[in-house]
């Protein structure tokens, strides 16, 4: 996570915890444990997803679908949602996003939601951080 040249956008930084690194993307979680929301952010300077060349691209997906396996299995989520959205925050980023018909925002998106915040405790993250590399060899 100390790669010098891998400059991060304000607002990703403000709202989540950085876990670690894929090879090809930085690893982050919401603030709010109310839902688990991770968010892959791609080394690249390229703000389309669908413009990375095919072999980022796939290398990229691969590593959303681990995380999306990892939260199924972590938290249960019975649907994951996945989305490159990018209207507020230009820096690419990928949402994979664990649901349930019984969380706090279903169905509506979690995005732009008002759900009461409940912040991971440091036991939980480092939980979170220890179960994503062994499963996922999150570094």
């Amino acid at each position: 996570m100390n790669d010098p040249d891998f400059v991060m956008h304000e607002r990703l930084l403000a709202d989540t915890h950085v876990l670690g690194d894929y090879p090809r993307s930085r690893v982050l979680l919401h603030r709010n444990a109310t839902i688990p929301w991770f968010m892959l952010v791609p080394r690249c300077n390229e703000t389309e997803f669908l413009d990375l060349p095919e072999e980022f691209r796939s290398e990229l997906l691969a590593e959303a679908s681990r995380t999306g396996d990892f939260v199924r299995d972590h938290f249960g989520s019975s649907k994951i949602n996945f989305a490159a959205i990018g209207n507020i925050v230009p820096q690419m980023h990928l949402h994979v996003v664990g649901r349930n018909p019984d969380d706090a925002c279903w169905p509506a998106p979690v995005w732009g939601s008002s759900i009461e915040v409940n912040n991971f405790t440091q036991a939980e993250l480092d939980d979170v951080i220890a179960r994503m590399q062994e499963a996922c060899g999150l570094r």
